[in-house]
């Protein structure tokens, strides 16, 4: 069996094993948050054969990692602030919840002030899956402040009503405006592109939404461009958090970040 490193002496030390995953019979265990799609992937693979979790993998945007680069980052400035940076996500029914829980969990981690807003009636939205999460506040009580970062997650359905919400869409003006950060995963850099926030800059998005935009930079999990940052989505989204953390404190934060969740991340 395998576990996270800060549990491995409480397993027998005959049966530890040091792997991200370690299926032995029927029992299957991983590390961490890090390893959870692989663990996630795993299960599939043993409940419905190795070409369905292939399948799943791709739709998920899972390749080895020497296959992709990181990220790639274009006329590069500083995002440094004299504050705890604060980060808005907007959420909506339909948008990916992977996207929205990983990216809330590792900046949270990383002691970043997220505020998660509902464009929604209520607080609760019902994401992609299915899956019930409950905002922190609805849109326009969140508009009432001012933010350093603004981040759409992705998700069609999600990034369409998104789009359609005029509160969020004078937000995110007003944050290009003022030349502040902003950002988005998946199918929603589309909306930034709709918007006119993409004119000029270097992005990248879905497979399913790139042909859309202008500018597109395919070869990497994350795209920075100045004060833009965009990722491909689902399975790029930990190294799109982590990038966010990386620009805003520094290599060491994030890597000690990246550490607790058993991501694999550069040493320098």
């Amino acid at each position: 069996m395998t576990g996270h490193p800060a549990f491995m002496d409480k397993l027998p030390t005959f049966w530890a094993v040091a792997s991200k995953i370690q299926v032995s019979g029927e029992l299957t265990t991983s590390r961490g948050p890090g390893t959870s799609f692989e663990f996630a992937l795993s299960l599939v693979d043993q409940l419905f054969g190795e070409s369905v979790a292939k399948e799943v993998g791709q739709l998920l945007l899972m390749q080895a990692d020497d296959e992709t680069q990181r990220k790639e980052e274009y006329n590069k400035v500083e995002w440094s602030f004299d504050h705890n940076p604060r980060v808005l996500l907007p959420i909506a029914n339909g948008s990916e919840e992977i996207e929205i829980v990983a990216i809330v969990d590792i900046l949270r981690r990383a002691k970043v002030d997220v505020v998660v807003a509902s464009i929604e009636k209520s607080l609760q939205i019902l994401a992609s899956r299915g899956i019930k999460i409950v905002a922190d506040k609805l849109i326009g009580d969140a508009a009432e402040s001012v933010y350093d970062l603004i981040i759409l997650p992705g998700g069609n359905a999600g990034a369409e009503r998104l789009h359609k919400s005029k509160v969020l869409k004078k937000l995110l003006q007003e944050q290009y405006t003022a030349g502040r950060i902003y950002g988005a995963v998946c199918s929603s850099p589309a909306v930034l592109h709709r918007q006119g926030l993409l004119k000029d800059k270097r992005a990248t998005a879905h497979p399913s939404v790139v042909t859309d935009l202008n500018n597109v930079s395919n070869g990497a999990k994350v795209v920075i461009d100045g004060k833009l940052i965009t990722s491909k989505g689902l399975s790029t989204v930990t190294d799109f958090a982590l990038a966010i953390v990386s620009k805003l404190f520094g290599h060491a934060r994030t890597r000690c970040v990246a550490e607790g969740l058993v991501f694999d991340y550069p040493r320098s």
